[in-house]
């Protein structure tokens, strides 16, 4: 019995060391997270990206931390399978009344996976399914702040409620005019109420934590009375006299270092598809200060029920989490649905392989193993600007993505067709091979990266063209998108991000009609290129030449080529034209360079002009 015992002790040691880790990682998570707030007041938006970039790589950093003091102290890549499986169960012993047990056990599988090389999901050792319910977590501490507050309004006290509400927060930085502000909130809440008898239950429940981007901070919650629930959330931005935009929703530009305004309430977002927008996954993820992180998803599942749980991680910047439940929720939809994969339709790419399952809203995107001459790339230049972009503030503009590793599908499930793609261009990430040796074929791809599924801008355009551009419909869709093509170039322009391949097959229209862009393989800083005109012929030999006459450097950009390759239909070049002109020419570009080389911030606002309160100056405030 003695070596079981021991074995017992080791196990035990292991799974504390492991939980050790995850805590240190959270209480990390968590301080960065809350120092949030002192980086609003203080209007350090440079600071804000800087850790919104940081943070993300705190969940490696940490496992990698664990995985080093595991080796170093117990050997644990040595230690047999039996005190492997004792790891686990005192490893759950750990989580009973854990604050955030399902975080816990996804870092107990990133360390797991990393020391005993075992990276299927589908793994005896680790949590393929939680071993401890997230439901009704509760923090008994006397300081600790409940998941969200109530308030219980009459109609004739809603103002000072929406007053009381923001106070509530003790932001210290002062308002320029709460009351003023509380009854544009007031008026609008009643506008949305449509003068509905108010019911014995009529409240607000607002989460504790504010939600911080970028240069903006959000009051979120919900409205209920009777049956009736609508999800809102309230802008808190800087004021500060700044220019009127170039177009509707355009950023204005303002020095970091002069914004020292008060506070303002800019708008009230209602209903579930403003907060889609706000937490959508084209934006960059939110600091939020949770003791209770499950709490806070399932309060938010409440507002967007359409929005995955996954997603609602992924926004919080949970990241592995809300790679742990879409994977939980890839499997599942796998055991209940029969379609296969498939190539995806749209114009096949020079550098990713793309498929898809039909039944399930996602792409799949594999890096193919070689290029054709124009695509001076690596397999690694690739990964690193997807890693930009995913440390990026994306601007509602830029597809988030997931990255998996060796990931394991049924071979029934993928048509011949797609496996013979995969074969031709990217033979380096697959194998197929009975693993379990039960005669069932598996499909593993050593990596690929899982984006959500949009209409490919140039399909979006084809309909409108195959209905006749005479038709009214017509018109309207290719309005919409040419006009929401240049606003994206424009607020990925604001951010920082030259998109390379401007083609409109490299962008995509969301259920919500925004275009966004996923095809990140020549993607830029503005800052690092250099936009220029196009020189004049010297001669007549060089104007009628159909060859370069002018030197090309490795990052020059000439604004006016973009041209021939965006506007051969006259319908688009006309609306393009009319609206985005700009585009073609350098020094819109050279102008947004200067602006932003000199430490400018710009403003991206994650909802309509429309939507904002009529007081002037206008705030200045970026997503």
């Amino acid at each position: 019995m003695f070596p079981q015992r021991l074995d017992s002790t080791v196990a035990y040691a292991i799974a504390k060391a492991m939980m050790d880790g995850f805590n240190r990682h959270y209480q990390l998570f968590r301080t960065e997270s809350s120092r949030a707030r002192h980086r609003f007041e203080t209007a350090d938006w440079h600071g804000q990206q800087r850790a919104q970039r940081e943070r993300i790589e705190f969940y490696d950093l940490r496992v990698k931390e664990c995985v080093m003091r595991l080796e170093k102290e117990f050997k644990a890549g040595e230690q047999p399978m039996d005190v492997w499986h004792q790891v686990k169960l005192h490893y759950i012993g750990l989580l009973v009344d854990h604050h955030q047990p399902e975080l816990a056990e996804t870092f107990f599988n990133s360390v797991t996976t990393k020391i005993l090389h075992r990276h299927y999901f589908q793994n005896e050792f680790i949590f393929v399914r939680p071993a401890v319910s997230t439901e009704y977590i509760e923090n008994n501490e006397p300081t600790a702040q409940p998941t969200y507050r109530a308030y219980y309004p009459t109609l004739a006290g809603m103002q000072d409620t929406v007053v009381q509400l923001v106070r509530d927060f003790e932001l210290r930085r002062d308002f320029e005019d709460l009351a003023r502000d509380a009854g544009f909130v007031t008026e609008a809440l009643m506008h949305k109420l449509n003068a509905v008898k108010l019911r014995a239950n009529f409240q607000l429940q607002v989460l504790s934590g504010l939600f911080y981007r970028n240069k903006g901070a959000y009051v979120v919650g919900k409205l209920i009375n009777g049956f009736t629930e609508i999800a809102f959330a309230l802008p808190i931005l800087h004021r500060q006299p700044a220019p009127q935009p170039e177009r509707a929703d355009e950023a204005n530009d303002i020095s970091s270092q002069s914004d020292h305004g008060k506070l303002v309430l800019d708008a009230a977002l209602f209903g579930e598809d403003d907060l889609l927008m706000l937490f959508s996954f084209a934006r960059a993820y939110f600091m939020v200060d949770m003791g209770i992180p499950s709490a806070y998803v399932q309060f938010l599942r409440s507002l967007m029920p359409r929005m995955p749980r996954a997603e609602i991680y992924n926004a919080l910047g949970l990241a592995k989490q809300g790679k742990t439940l879409f994977y939980r929720d890839f499997l599942h939809h796998l055991r209940h649905s029969t379609d296969k994969f498939r190539i995806a339709p749209g114009i096949k790419g020079m550098v990713m392989l793309v498929f898809d399952l039909p039944s399930f809203p996602y792409v799949f995107k594999v890096i193919k193993d070689y290029y054709p001459p124009q695509k001076d790339t690596t397999r690694e230049q690739i990964k690193g600007k997807y890693l930009l972009v995913k440390q990026h503030d994306r601007v509602g503009r830029m597809a988030d993505t997931q990255e998996y590793t060796l990931v394991a599908f049924p071979r029934n499930r993928f048509s011949d067709e797609l496996i013979a793609e995969i074969e031709k261009f990217a033979p380096s990430q697959l194998e197929i091979s009975d693993r379990d040796g039960d005669g069932q074929l598996e499909v593993i791809l050593k990596h690929v990266y899982i984006e959500r599924r949009m209409i490919p801008l140039n399909i979006y355009l084809q309909e409108a063209f195959d209905m006749g551009v005479t038709q009214p419909a017509a018109q309207a869709q290719i309005e919409r998108a040419v006009v929401e093509y240049g606003n994206a170039i424009k607020d990925m322009v604001a951010a920082n991000i030259f998109p390379g391949d401007m083609l409109w097959k490299n962008f995509g229209i969301t259920r919500h009609g925004k275009v966004v862009f996923y095809d990140y393989d020549e993607i830029e800083y503005i800052t690092d290129c250099k936009f220029r005109k196009v020189p004049l012929p010297r001669n007549e030999e060089e104007e009628m030449s159909g060859e370069i006459w002018y030197s090309v450097g490795p990052k020059d950009v000439f604004p006016e080529t973009f041209e021939p390759f965006l506007l051969g239909n006259d319908a688009v070049r006309e609306v393009f034209m009319k609206h985005h002109a700009d585009l073609l020419d350098a020094a819109f570009w050279q102008s947004h360079q200067a602006r932003i080389r000199a430490g400018h911030v710009f403003d991206v606002f994650p909802y309509e002009q429309n939507k904002r309160f009529a007081v002037m100056p206008a705030p200045a405030q970026a997503d």
